[in-house]
């Protein structure tokens, strides 16, 4: 089975809560009441922007991605490298995501460990600048593995690397996104597997060009509770992906997810950020691909 690591490898490659110290989480004050079974019936309004990753896709090359993706009446691409964002723009779409390297380690080697900040934080002050000029609004980061440290001293690592670079993003106005994975299917011991260790971190570093990258597929498979989270948390989440779960694979009717009431709860937040579909497909790229843009746009 294909994976992000071994995409970024080849084709890339080629191509309340209360906090320690008494420091409560506050609520968004545009909180969401709770509400009723009939709104979770909801169809997502169509003001969604939705996205399209490139590395389950990897078996196609540039010359027919970017075009489907296009002819489909996608806007954007994500988890692209840089050197790809052109490639989109001449597609006429956007980078949704940028990736700020083709390393393969990219996933495991976070910001959790200071060793490795002279490198990540120069590759993001790199992908910052040149995102602005190409219009890429997001540039992604990770926390890393746990690589045996303790969570506490790879939360205070990850908020002092963020606070080097977070005025950059200020600046320049590109959000990074830290994305949360699953540590028991997927990505074992990667210590961003909690919107938890999320939300302290968003909370500690307190940037507006700073969020999360919520993984529905992912969060699924660590706790679940995704609607909620939404609702009452989605004002630290700047970007989303889908994928089904079990298996990752297409958003149908043979996984648990109703990313119909999903993507409803997305909107209902206002969020004006880019959902990417990142599911790995089992059937014609295109058919799958129709079905999730219709789920999560209510059409």
């Amino acid at each position: 089975m294909t994976t992000r690591r071994d995409f970024l490898h080849t084709s890339l490659g080629a191509a309340g809560m209360c906090l320690p110290g008494n420091r409560p989480i506050a609520e968004s004050p545009n909180r969401l009441a709770a509400q009723s079974p009939d709104r979770l019936l909801a169809r997502a309004p169509t003001r969604l922007k939705q996205s399209v990753c490139r590395w389950p896709f990897g078996s196609m090359p540039d010359a027919e991605f970017f075009p489907m993706v296009a002819r489909l009446g996608f806007g954007a691409v994500d988890l692209l490298t840089e050197k790809q964002w052109p490639i989109a723009r001449d597609h006429g779409l956007l980078c949704s995501m940028g990736t700020p390297t083709e390393r393969r380690d990219f996933i495991r080697t976070g910001l959790n460990d200071r060793a490795h900040h002279p490198l990540l934080l120069g590759e993001l002050e790199r992908a910052i600048t040149t995102a602005r000029s190409f219009g890429v609004p997001n540039v992604i980061a990770m926390i890393g593995n746990r690589d045996g440290r303790d969570e506490e001293a790879g939360l205070d690592a990850c908020v002092e690397g963020l606070d080097r670079v977070k005025g950059l993003a200020e600046s320049e106005g590109v959000t990074i996104c830290l994305e949360l994975l699953n540590s028991r299917v997927d990505h074992h011991d990667f210590m961003g597997d909690r919107m938890r260790f999320g939300l302290r971190l968003m909370h500690a570093v307190n940037s507006p060009r700073v969020r999360l990258l919520y993984d529905i597929y992912h969060m699924q498979i660590m706790e679940g509770d995704v609607i909620r989270t939404i609702r009452e948390q989605g004002h630290w989440i700047g970007h989303y992906h889908t994928a089904g779960n079990p298996g990752r694979n297409e958003l149908d009717p043979t996984q648990e997810l109703n990313y119909g009431a999903i993507a409803a709860a997305i909107a209902a937040t206002g969020f004006g950020g880019w959902i990417a579909h990142e599911f790995i497909p089992t059937r014609a790229p295109e058919d799958g691909l129709r079905d999730a843009q219709r789920i999560c746009g209510g059409g």
